[in-house]
């Protein structure tokens, strides 16, 4: 397909189109004339990853453009991939007031007690040690069991996430950003539903 199509199929502009190849973030297409290419199905699953990238995860094009380096790099398993695209939203959440301490020690201590298996300097630490102290402050019970059983159910999430990955690099991070972008508030509404669901059949 020639740029124009492209830009019909994305639904992006051929402007943007274009700019996307001046930074390296489109790659080029195949040469058929001296001012004309031939564009993939490579090219539009790369401008969905791009415009996923910086419209729903809030990424800048900089950050953009080394999530495009890294998964272009050789022999990226699946796990990489999801580091590296959890990794590009973690960097644009904390631009947005995360602090750098990555977890307090009671979190910390959870973690590993818990065995999990994560990387010491995710901000996620950060967000789940405010919440839990949080949480404290308000009186709500959230000790070590009840964020056990939250992680266990947690877990069951996780693997539907992971075994939904598909292999392909740019699939698999578009997936990943999408995913915990867009899935974030469905979980969300379907614990408030299980919750009148279990408070309306457990009612004595």
């Amino acid at each position: 397909m020639r740029i124009s199509e492209l830009a019909e199929v994305t639904g992006t502009t051929v402007t943007t189109l274009k700019f996307y190849l001046r930074r390296g973030l489109l790659q080029p297409g195949r040469s058929v004339t001296r001012t004309q290419a031939e564009y993939g199905e490579e090219h539009v699953e790369r401008v969905r990853l791009v415009r996923a990238l910086s419209e729903v995860g809030g990424l800048d094009l900089a950050a953009v453009g080394r999530v495009v380096e890294a998964i272009e790099g050789p022999g990226l398993g699946r796990l990489d991939v999801m580091a590296t695209a959890q990794h590009a939203l973690s960097g644009a959440r904390d631009r947005a007031g995360q602090g750098p301490s990555r977890g307090d020690e009671r979190t910390r201590a959870w973690i590993a007690a818990r065995g999990w298996q994560v990387d010491p300097r995710d901000v996620a630490l950060d967000r789940l040690a405010a919440a839990w102290n949080a949480c404290e402050g308000a009186g709500l019970g959230l000790d070590e069991d009840r964020l056990d059983a939250y992680a266990d159910a947690v877990e069951r999430i996780a693997t539907i996430d992971v075994a939904s990955v598909p292999p392909e690099p740019a699939s698999a991070v578009r997936q990943v950003v999408l995913g915990t972008v867009l899935v974030e508030p469905v979980l969300a509404a379907l614990r408030l539903l299980a919750q009148q669901h279990i408070s309306i059949t457990e009612r004595p």
